[in-house]
């Protein structure tokens, strides 16, 4: 398995998956904004452009396809009420998913966010499933990536 590491994350990526991890260390960028540390995993192909959240890519999903997101919010915001769940999440259970969870809604599929902070940093795990139906059957290879997700 491919390692993709950038910006003190870490994380296995499966073979025939895709991966990466852009930004970091919140610089400024030419147009005033901030650019944060975003990764990406899939199991299908990600297209060059996509939204932090997958706009572009979720709608290239097949039933048995997984999206993921980490997304790492400033510093300001580690231990605040929303990211007080400490530590990186490393199981998920099928019953957290919801049709009503995603950032776009698409026919058939199901996510879950999960916000956190671990060693000082706050994060939003977002997972798409291409399935809610089958969502059980596909979720141990969301698991099985998530046991490999190193934080600095």
């Amino acid at each position: 398995m491919p390692r993709l590491t950038r910006s003190g994350i870490a994380i296995e990526v499966p073979d025939a998956w895709e991966g990466s991890i852009s930004g970091g260390d919140f610089q400024l960028q030419s147009d005033g904004a901030v650019e944060p540390t975003v990764m990406h995993v899939a199991s299908f192909p990600l297209p060059p452009e996509r939204g932090s959240f997958g706009t572009g890519a979720v709608e290239l999903m097949s039933g048995t396809d997984v999206f993921m997101t980490l997304f790492e919010y400033g510093p300001e915001s580690a231990g605040t009420p929303l990211f007080e769940a400490e530590g990186i999440p490393r199981q998920i259970a099928a019953r957290e998913f919801d049709r009503n969870a995603l950032q776009r809604a698409m026919p058939g599929q199901s996510g879950l966010q999960r916000f956190f902070t671990y060693n000082g940093r706050a994060f939003c795990l977002y997972v798409v499933l291409g399935s809610h139906v089958d969502r059980a059957d596909i979720l141990p290879s969301v698991n099985a990536v998530l046991e490999t997700l190193e934080i600095e």
